[in-house]
């Protein structure tokens, strides 16, 4: 039997943040044919602020991890608000994680993880998990993470 992500969201007892607004001149969301593209999102607070940091300064891989996962949250809730029924996305397709690292950080995957295991959780492994890249860079704002996302839609 299949659950539907709305059905796992409950039973997981998810919370989500308020998504963020764009913050230039693009949109959040677009669908495109069958599929829902998502613009980079950072992980945002329950109380609508940012979090900030860096790995290999001021982060660990853990505190990057749950970065990683609240994007994750950040990018359901804006799925939610801006498109609506979460039960029409099928599976996750592509995935770029950017993590705001150090120059001589290498665990990028490991941080990435906490999206990517939280997208299993709610759509399962076989749909709740995509291709991925996972790169280190400098990003806006001080966030640690910041992820683009492809999603399959049901016909």
């Amino acid at each position: 039997m299949i659950i539907k992500p709305s059905e796992k969201i409950k039973e997981l007892g998810l919370k989500f943040p308020p998504p963020p607004q764009p913050a230039g001149v693009y949109k959040p969301i677009l669908v495109v044919d069958n599929f829902l593209y998502i613009s980079g999102h950072a992980p945002v607070n329950f109380d609508g602020s940012l979090m900030q940091g860096r790995l290999g300064d001021n982060l660990t891989i853990e505190q990057g991890y749950e970065a990683a996962r609240q994007v994750g949250l950040t990018m359901v809730s804006a799925i939610l608000t801006h498109f609506g029924d979460i039960d029409r996305v099928k599976r996750v397709v592509k995935v770029l994680g950017m993590v705001n690292c150090t120059p001589d950080f290498i665990n990028h995957p490991s941080v990435m993880n906490g999206y990517s295991e939280l997208l299993a959780e709610i759509w399962g492994k076989e749909n709740g998990i995509g291709v991925r890249s996972a790169v280190g860079m400098m990003l806006p704002d001080g966030i640690p993470v910041e992820v683009e996302a492809v999603f399959e839609l049901h016909k």
